[in-house]
C-alpha cells in the first residue's frame, strides 16, 4: 500500500510540476509588468465584458487547475473582481487545444463540440454568480493614492504598501524585497532609469518561485498527498463501467471528480474508457467538466484566499452545472 501511494504520489507531482511552474511564472509576470489599472479596467468593472474576457483567455492558456491558482491569486490581488477570477479558474483548466484534439481522437466530435461551448457557458455562469456574491465593484483607488516603487515601478496603494523614509520623502514598496532592495542602496534608485530589466525579472522569479510557493504552495502539497491516497486506496476499472451505466454514474462522476486531480488532457482517455466499459455518456462529460476544474488544491486554495463563502459557492456552481450540462449531453 504504502509503495503504491507514493507511486501515485510520484506520478501526480511529475504529471503536475511543469503546469505549475508556468503559472507561478505567469503570476510573477502579472505581478511585476501588468499595471493594477490595466487588470481593474478589463477584469474589475461590471458587466458581462470582464467575465468574457477572462473565460476567452482561461481557454487559451495551457495550464491545469492548480496551475491557474497562483495567476487567479496574482489577478485578484491586482484588482479583478471575483466574477472574473471565477469564470478563470474555470475555464482555464476545463480545456485547451490539445485535450480538444485528443476528445476529438477518442471520443469524437460530439465530445469536442460540445465541451467547448459547455465550458464557456460555466464559465459565464460562475463569473455572474461570483460577482452577485461578491456584491458592488471595488472602489478603483484614484490617482492621488497611488505610488511608484522606485525599485520595480509598480503602481502601489499607499495606504497598504510597504514604505521606508529617506532623505525627508517617503517611498513606497510593492512588497518587501523591493524595500530591502532600496534599503541596502537607495542612492541607487534615486537616479532616473536606475531600474534595470535585470533586477525587474529577478523581481519576478522572487515573487514567482518564492513568495506564491510560500503562499500557496503547502495546500498544493497536501492536495496532491490527498489525491494519491484516494488513487493508491479506491481503484477504479471495469468496476465503474460496470455498475454506473445509470443515474449512479452521475454521482460517481461528480464525486470522482471533485476529490481527484485529472487535468484536462489526461482525463479525456478514462472517460473514454468509462465510457467503452458502459458508463453513460452524460456521466462521461460530467467527469470531462468536474474533474479538471476541480481539485484539492482548488478547495484548499479557494477556502484560503477567498474563504468558505466563496468556495461554497464555487462548489455549488461547478455540481449544478456539470449534472445539468451532463444530462442534456446524454439526450443528444
Amino acid at each position: 500500500m504504502v509503495v503504491q501511494y507514493l507511486t501515485a504520489f510520484k506520478i501526480y507531482l511529475i504529471d503536475v510540476l511543469p503546469f505549475l511552474a508556468i503559472g507561478f511564472l505567469l503570476s510573477g509576470l502579472i505581478h511585476e509588468f501588468v499595471p493594477s489599472q490595466w487588470v481593474e479596467r478589463r477584469l474589475g468593472g461590471s458587466g458581462i465584458k470582464p467575465i468574457l474576457y477572462s473565460t476567452l483567455i482561461g481557454t487559451i492558456l495551457p495550464i491545469c487547475c492548480l496551475g491557474s491558482l497562483p495567476v487567479a491569486v496574482s489577478l485578484r490581488q491586482k484588482g479583478a473582481r471575483l466574477g472574473p477570477v471565477l469564470a478563470f479558474l474555470v475555464a482555464t483548466p476545463a480545456t485547451s487545444i490539445t485535450a480538444l484534439l485528443v476528445t476529438y481522437g477518442l471520443l469524437g466530435l460530439k465530445f469536442t463540440v460540445f465541451i467547448f461551448f459547455a465550458v464557456i457557458a460555466m464559465g459565464l455562469v460562475m463569473g455572474l454568480v461570483g460577482n452577485k456574491v461578491e456584491g458592488k465593484a471595488k472602489v478603483i483607488v484614484s490617482p492621488a493614492q497611488q505610488a511608484l516603487d522606485p525599485v520595480c515601478g509598480m503602481s502601489v496603494e499607499v495606504g497598504k504598501a510597504a514604505k521606508t523614509e529617506y532623505g525627508g520623502e517617503t517611498y513606497y514598496f510593492c512588497c518587501s524585497h523591493c524595500q530591502q532592495a532600496f534599503e541596502h542602496s537607495p542612492e541607487e534608485y534615486m537616479r532616473e532609469g536606475s531600474r534595470q530589466v535585470a533586477h525587474r525579472i529577478k523581481h519576478v522569479f522572487r515573487y514567482a518561485f518564492v513568495d506564491m510557493v510560500k503562499e500557496i504552495g503547502p495546500e498544493l502539497l497536501l492536495a496532491l498527498a490527498l489525491a494519491a491516497l484516494v488513487a493508491a486506496v479506491a481503484p477504479v476499472g471495469e468496476f465503474v463501467g460496470a455498475h454506473f451505466g445509470g443515474g449512479l454514474g452521475y454521482l460517481f462522476s461528480l464525486g470522482f471528480g471533485l476529490i481527484m486531480y485529472i487535468c484536462s488532457t489526461a482525463s479525456v482517455p478514462l472517460v473514454h474508457a468509462f465510457v467503452s466499459q458502459g458508463m453513460n455518456i452524460g456521466a462521461g462529460m460530467v467527469l470531462l467538466l468536474v474533474g479538471p476544474i476541480t481539485s484539492w488544491g482548488t478547495i484548499l486554495v479557494l477556502r484560503k484566499e477567498f474563504g468558505g463563502r466563496i468556495l461554497a459557492s464555487y462548489l455549488a456552481v461547478v455540481c449544478v452545472l456539470s449534472l445539468a450540462l451532463g444530462y442534456c449531453f446524454s439526450l443528444i
